[in-house]
């Protein structure tokens, strides 16, 4: 029966669920539940009724039942109709013993119930922890009840609470009164007329050495009796405070004996109810912590950026392994109530205060003192403490060097490396399927059955669980929204992270705590990074918006992905990039803000500059020759440096950097650079033509044309336009091509720029040629070459060459266009672009081989890789 290994299928303890097709219609989950409620007996047709409409249904209530029964069997069982089960006057679902959560849970409730008569305390409270597990929130909660789940609701909630109080008195015969004191605060404010919960407390305050607590719990109780019900607490509350009034020693624990040296010590919280997804690092986890062979660790670092669940995870693996532990499980955190860090002498205090003060302990004195005493108290016990939120390793040295045989987790953002044989587990975020079960756990029925929204929800969210928590949390509270709803919010890069706030869990919050712990250089370093490409940078990129050279670059760099607030994306294809996380992103564009206007100019300023002058390095390479050098200014990056970065492999370099470089001519646009928006986008025009890439090509050579514009700069226009003619000729958009040849013509010739004119009477030839006029298209290719060796361009005369040989090519003069490619393919000699010198050999090669006039078929290989159809 006790298959907890594997969720139910049918669940009702908590939002309805059936399965992975639970219905988005509430009135469908109605018709489940009241039949879940009552699985294995017929539940006629007029008390389903009743349960979806009242006293007042419809008229057309019995055939619109049908369809909704209709409905489910569809999405319970679509082959066989599923489980519901036509039997007059109504219906029976029909579920085997473990499909159904209260199943399960009434069979754990009942045999933790027997142990706890048979004084088996530690089976009771396994099997009634099992129990109380299954529960995931209000009984039936997100539909709306009629008379029979009303009254199953309520009884549940009864049976919910009868296995907490019997769990509670497993615990406290065992010794972990300090434990359950966390878990019956919260019960006894949602219960304040649970007289056996108040004793429980009372009596685990007691046993903690917080009298006065206790007391002033069973003042609490008193007081809301009187005024809500006229009365007085009952005999068992009254016996149990006059008890503590007197330091009853009956009240003390007597578990141990034998050689033990104390009592066990447990302080430890609950595991969180939506802990999901970590298996594998779990097992891993726990190995590490094995059986004492050569991988066994005795501290176990837990690292990962804020909100991925470093507690939570640290608690499961405390809970799963508190079998090991007999004299103790001890959770401590190091941060002080306003969130600052506690010093090494504080952390100890901490740690003590979790033992009884019979002990004999004293939690004044220095850090020697203290380290001391918390040797003595700990000396011949096997415990596991828990160090929750460490920030550096001077917090905790002395605790481990005076723990002994403990073992110790350790959570905390940095993987705390100088810890001598410490193991690190740094987890990730979560896996898409385990976020979608958080934020169904967590959102309800409107998330489960929404499996698109899920993933957008979760993908905005970056998979962390924090803020997949409070996003489902979110959506429970509003229930006038759909899960799409959310998913559009969220998508609002600036107003995301306050989305992400409910109560008092703020993600902002909590990821601003590592922010604050940095140095002052790190903080503005990821305040600038946020002007960096979104997807990833590369770290020449962080040197040129901070303004440093690679080596304090680097160093700044590194202290940011030690914080975790920079992740370090060295994938296979993409090696040493660096990212942020989406949420921090968002977080770093908030406090760029901060930056005054002139800091943040100067940053792009440099960035543009540095990533033209690389760019240009880079089609240098890559397309020799082909830069027009109209646009002024030498290169702003040292040729040195430049080759450092780009290597020998430019467009292996264009594609890593392609993204960011058209980011940057947009910040380069928006910051009002105008001359970097045209030089840039004129450096990326060869890579763009190679790789064509058209889109990103025509959005920067957009940007560069409405910045020659705005900058009065006919040479810069007049470059954009002519590239803007090549990039709709290689798209096939001939009257878009010829417009632009012919603006880039007439700019070229107002502001006296020859190149520009050569070549773009050069695009006119090709888009003539295109159109079969074939004479224009040889006067225009011949005028275009006149005018590049005139000038000594080799790349513009390369190209006019092939226009000819195309033209004898297409006027059926074979020997001519052999010529005309054989002085192309010296010209490409001379250039030094093997690209170039290999097209004109393939193409004079083909001529030779394939027979007729002009010796090619239809397709026509226009320039290296650009082909022309329907030509020949």
């Amino acid at each position: 029966m006790e298959r907890q290994d594997v969720p139910a299928r049918y669940r009702l303890l908590g939002p309805v669920r059936l399965g992975e097709r639970t219905p988005s219609a509430a009135k469908l989950r109605v018709v489940a539940a009241t039949l879940l409620i009552r699985a294995g007996d017929v539940v006629s047709a007029d008390c389903l009724i009743e349960e979806l409409w009242g006293e007042h249904p419809p008229r057309t209530a019995t055939t619109t039942l049908h369809v909704y029964v209709s409905q489910l069997r569809k999405t319970l069982e679509p082959a066989t109709g599923g489980p519901i089960v036509t039997r007059a006057p109504g219906y029976v679902m029909q579920v085997g013993p473990d499909e159904l959560d209260l199943t399960r849970f009434e069979a754990l409730r009942r045999d933790g119930r027997a142990a706890l008569k048979r004084r088996e305390h530690a089976e009771a409270a396994r099997l009634l922890r099992a129990a109380t597990a299954l529960w995931t929130g209000p009984p039936l909660a997100d539909i709306p009840h009629g008379p029979v789940l009303m009254s199953a609701a309520a009884r549940l909630q009864e049976l919910q609470l009868d296995a907490l109080e019997h769990l509670f008195a497993a615990e406290l015969q065992l010794g972990h009164h300090r434990e359950i004191v966390t878990e019956l605060l919260p019960l006894a404010d949602e219960h304040p007329l649970r007289e056996r919960l108040h004793a429980h407390l009372m009596l685990a305050l007691h046993r903690s050495d917080r009298q006065a607590d206790a007391l002033r719990v069973f003042g609490r109780v008193r007081r809301r009796l009187a005024e809500e019900l006229g009365t007085d607490p009952g005999a068992d509350l009254r016996e149990m405070h006059q008890r503590i009034l007197r330091f009853d020693p009956g009240l003390d624990w007597r578990g141990g004996g034998g050689s033990r040296p104390a009592d066990p010590v447990v302080w430890l919280p609950r595991p969180v109810a939506d802990f999901v997804g970590r298996d594998a690092e779990l097992t891993q986890a726990a190995e590490l912590l094995g059986d004492g062979g050569p991988r066994t660790a005795r501290v176990l670092s837990i690292a990962g950026k804020a909100g991925v669940g470093k507690t939570a995870f640290a608690l499961a693996l405390a809970h799963r392994l508190s079998d090991r532990f007999g004299d103790g499980r001890i959770f401590a955190s190091l941060r002080s109530s306003e969130g600052a860090p506690l010093d090494a002498a504080q952390s100890v205090q901490r740690l003590l205060r979790a033992f009884p003060p019979a002990a004999g302990h004293d939690l004044g004195g220095d850090l020697d003192g203290l380290l001391a005493a918390l040797q003595r108290v700990i000396a011949g016990r096997r415990l596991l403490i828990v160090l929750d939120d460490v920030v550096t390793e001077g917090q905790i040295r002395g605790i481990l060097a005076a723990t002994g045989e403990c073992t110790v987790l350790i959570t905390g953002r940095r993987i705390l490396t100088a810890i001598e044989g410490a193991r690190h587990v740094v987890l990730p975020v979560l896996d898409p399927a385990a976020a979608h079960e958080l934020l169904t756990a967590t959102g309800g029925a409107r998330i489960a059955a929404d499996r698109r929204a899920s993933a957008r929800i979760a993908r905005l969210c970056g998979y962390l669980p924090l803020a997949l928590r409070v996003a489902g949390a979110s959506l429970a509270m509003r229930p006038q929204w759909m899960a799409e709803t959310l998913a559009r919010r969220l998508a609002d890069e600036p107003a995301r992270l306050s989305m992400l706030a409910i109560g008092d869990i703020d993600v902002r919050a909590n990821l601003l705590v590592g922010y604050r712990e940095v140095s002052p250089a790190a903080q503005q370093a990821m305040r600038l990074l946020a002007v960096a490409p979104a997807q990833d940078f590369a770290a020449w990129t962080a040197a040129a918006l901070l303004g440093a050279g690679p080596d304090a670059a680097e160093q700044v760099l590194a202290e940011l992905v030690h914080a975790q607030l920079i992740e370090h994306r060295s994938v296979v294809g993409r090696p040493g990039r660096f990212g942020f996380h989406v949420l921090l992103r968002a977080l770093a564009v908030e406090l760029l803000a901060e930056e005054p206007a002139h800091v943040r100019a100067a940053a792009v300023e440099r960035w543009c500059r540095t990533a033209t002058g690389l760019a240009r390095h880079a089609d240098a390479l890559l397309t020799p020759g082909r830069a027009l050098d109209l646009l002024g200014e030498p290169e702003p990056v040292p040729s040195a440096a430049a080759a450092r970065v780009v290597g020998d492999a430019p467009l292996r370099w264009f594609d890593l950097e392609a993204a960011g470089l058209v980011t940057a001519v947009r910040r380069a646009h928006q910051a009002g650079h105008w001359p970097l928006v045209w030089r840039l986008a004129d450096a990326l025009s060869g890579y763009f033509q190679v790789s064509a890439g058209w889109d990103d090509w025509g959005e920067v050579l957009d940007l560069a044309r409405d910045a020659a514009r705005r900058a009065g700069n006919g040479t810069a226009e007049a470059v954009a336009e002519l590239s803007l003619g090549e990039l709709a000729w290689q798209r096939r958009q001939v009257p878009e091509a010829t417009a632009a040849f012919e603006r880039a013509h007439h700019w070229a010739r107002s502001e006296g720029c020859r190149p520009v004119e050569a070549h773009s009477m050069i695009g006119l030839a090709d888009v003539s040629l295109e159109r079969g006029l074939v004479d224009q298209a040889r006067r225009l290719y011949a005028q275009g070459l006149i005018l590049c060796r005139a000038d000594g361009d080799v790349r513009g005369a390369t190209d006019a060459l092939r226009g000819l040989a195309l033209v004898e090519l297409r006027r059926g003069e074979r020997e001519a266009a052999l010529h005309r490619f054989a002085e192309c393919g010296r010209a490409a000699d001379q250039l030094g672009d093997p690209r170039w010198r290999e097209f004109a050999h393939r193409v004079a090669d083909r001529i030779r081989r394939e027979p007729g006039r002009g010796g090619l078929s239809a397709a026509v290989e226009m320039r290296p890789g650009v082909w022309m159809f329907g030509a020949a």
